[in-house]
């Protein structure tokens, strides 16, 4: 007689696939591991919520990204460089060179410092909605 055992995912396994769905742009599923970890009682860290605003980065989904970057902080998990960077990058892959500079300044309003992938993904989001002189 077999014994069944039932394995609980935790949070590196979480993690684990967090990663992976960043890897693949697989964000739909970056989302679904979040609601999974909410719905299991698992709390979220920044990494899992970065590779995830990766993962719609991939995806080319600015607004899902935002919507983690914002999730986070309702969580009291703090968003760091890699998470912001990560949601200016989707912004700037979709053009919305407006919302890009918002979240730089709500990343120095946290009192971060931009790094050179955020500061390019800002400047590209400008360059790419026309506005050279803000790039400046």
């Amino acid at each position: 007689e077999m014994l069944a055992v039932s394995l609980q995912p935790n949070l590196a396994s979480y993690r684990a696939a967090a990663c992976a769905c960043q890897e693949g742009g697989q964000w739909e599923s970056a989302l679904r591991i979040l609601a999974d970890m909410h719905a299991g009682g698992v709390q979220a860290d920044v990494v899992c919520y970065s590779s995830s605003i990766a993962s719609c980065e991939r995806g080319r989904q600015w607004a899902a990204a935002l919507s983690m970057l914002t999730a986070m902080q309702f969580t009291s998990v703090l968003p760091n460089v890699i998470s912001f960077s990560a949601a200016i990058s989707a912004l700037e892959k979709c053009e919305q060179w407006e919302k890009a500079l918002c979240v730089l300044l709500d990343m120095q309003n946290l009192d971060l410092e931009a790094d050179v992938v955020t500061c390019n993904a800002v400047i590209s989001a400008c360059e790419k909605g026309h506005q050279w002189v803000l790039a400046w």
